[in-house]
């Protein structure tokens, strides 16, 4: 049941953003999506594998959005620093996406689980991503780099950067120094 799964999966993420996960009842779920308790049930097998499922949805939304940043028909630079945006973006709008960068949960957000990729993986997920997306010269080390330099606007909130902030930003990391090689 693809749309019964999905809608019992939005009705979840919608219960998530009005309360913490605790409080948030199977019953409740199951009649926001139009759905039988027991389809539920028969879906995710519990609270648990609803929570997982939500949590591994949120990684799989994340990559989509990286995705459609290194698709655009730019420069690599505008692509990574697209790159870092939509992470900044998501992660601050997503509790989920923000837990699964960073590795911090808290008691409000459902458990990872198994099936959750953790923030080394995802980050290695979008640097392999940047691979097959640029040209080898274009390096998807430099977009691993973008990933990073976006975290530390999650982790350390401040002003939220735009993609010319954070390209500038990319530019002047990436930029060969001066002093390169002089002893």
């Amino acid at each position: 049941m693809p749309a019964a799964r999905e809608s019992l999966l939005e009705a979840a993420g919608a219960a998530l953003c009005a309360r913490p996960w605790p409080s948030v009842r199977m019953v409740e779920v199951a009649a926001a999506a139009g759905v039988s308790r027991q389809t539920l049930y028969n879906e995710f097998g519990g609270k648990a594998g609803l929570g997982s499922a939500l949590v591994r949805r949120e990684a799989d939304r994340y990559l989509d959005g990286v995705d459609r940043a290194l698709a655009a028909p730019a420069q690599a630079a505008e692509r990574l620093a697209a790159v870092a945006e939509w992470t900044v973006r998501a992660a601050r709008a997503q509790p989920l996406v923000r837990a699964l960068l960073t590795g911090s949960w808290d008691a409000d957000l459902p458990a990872a689980g198994r099936r959750a990729p953790a923030p080394g993986e995802l980050a290695r997920a979008v640097r392999d991503r940047a691979a097959a997306a640029l040209t080898p010269g274009e390096g998807p080390q430099r977009c691993e780099l973008a990933v990073r330099l976006a975290l530390s606007y999650v982790i350390a909130p401040g002003e939220e950067p735009g993609a010319a902030e954070l390209l500038r930003l990319l530019r002047q990391l990436s930029a060969p120094t001066r002093t390169a090689g002089v002893r």
